[in-house]
């Protein structure tokens, strides 16, 4: 049973430029522009038409933008969440100005370890978290850190959580990495399993409906569970919609200023009803468009997702705001 029939996330590419080169990322090797204050703007008011409650500002990396602050605040302005996910190397400039203007402030971190940390991300950005961390505090945020989780790492969870999490009271938010396009890996049953037991710890996050997911084999075209394109609407930093989802990016529509009037049109709903049925949609699991898949319609992953979805707006205090 479908419960929303409109999309409620908007993953927002600022810029695909960052300051890092991570290894199971390839988003960095594009060439891009910046979004422009005025497009965004016209854009978050249709957005908000549309009925999306969250929006994802995402990169490469988000903070590399100058005016990102002021797209922060035309969402307040507008009623809408916001996510922000960063390496930290800037932070620490932009934190007065980003200070309470992001609902959910994710620092990315895939080892306690400096070198491991660094050597990832193909840049030293281990200390700009820590340092990050106590900054964020100090203005009165709530960052969460978010691990990407390997068959390498996963040992390291437990000392993230133990000696980075606990003492700042941070969550710890579990983020199974995924493959696309031969970037990235996969994770062994035994991984996934012991994924599981972690999401059930104090101030840990972790989607069990990606593990069940992934245990069933990803998304089939024949019964999908995919919901990208009707759940989420991806803007590129051109402002073109792209569709069905940034992973697969079969077609880019131009958005002159009309995104509420373009999404509704013929062309772009008769891609949408494609969602998960598409050849390169077959055993895909990539989890920043299952998450808003499993919340839209009541099957075993909805009931799957539902507790820790209960238990991370409960932490953060949003649920009466996505509601």
């Amino acid at each position: 049973m479908r419960l929303v029939s409109h999309p409620v996330l908007c993953n927002y590419y600022v810029t695909y430029r960052c300051n890092a080169a991570c290894s199971f990322c390839d988003i960095w090797e594009r060439p891009s522009p910046y979004i422009t204050l005025d497009e965004a703007k016209a854009n978050l008011a249709a957005l908000k038409r549309l009925g999306v409650k969250v929006v994802d500002f995402t990169g490469g990396e988000p903070l590399l933008h100058r005016q990102l602050d002021e797209l922060l605040k035309e969402c307040k302005r507008l009623g809408l969440l916001t996510t922000i996910t960063t390496n930290c190397l800037l932070y620490p400039k932009y934190a007065n100005r980003l200070r309470g203007l992001v609902d959910m402030l994710h620092f990315s971190l895939d080892s306690p370890e400096r070198e491991e940390h660094d050597l990832s991300r193909g840049v030293k950005c281990f200390d700009k978290v820590m340092e990050s961390i106590h900054l964020a505090k100090s203005l009165g945020e709530r960052p969460d850190i978010l691990f990407t989780v390997f068959e390498s790492n996963i040992h390291q969870i437990e000392k993230v959580w133990q000696e980075i999490c606990k003492p700042h009271g941070l969550v710890l938010i579990l983020n199974p990495v995924f493959e696309y396009n031969k970037v990235g890996s996969q994770l062994s049953p035994a991984a996934l399993q012991q994924l599981r037991q972690w999401g059930k710890k104090s101030n840990v996050y972790l989607n069990d409906a990606f593990i069940q997911l992934r245990l069933d084999g990803g998304n089939h075209t024949d019964s999908p569970i995919c919901l990208a394109g009707s759940t989420t609407i991806v803007i590129s930093p051109e402002n073109k919609l792209v569709l069905p989802c940034y992973h697969l990016g079969l077609k880019e529509f131009a958005i002159e200023n009309n995104l509420y009037e373009l999404y509704l049109s013929d062309e772009v709903q008769k891609l949408i009803a494609l969602e998960g049925r598409l050849p390169a949609c077959e055993g895909c699991a990539i989890n920043c468009y299952m998450q808003p898949s499993f919340a839209v319609t009541i099957n075993k992953y909805w009931w799957k997702a539902l507790p820790s979805t209960l238990k991370y707006n409960r932490i953060k205090g949003t649920w009466k705001q996505l509601f």
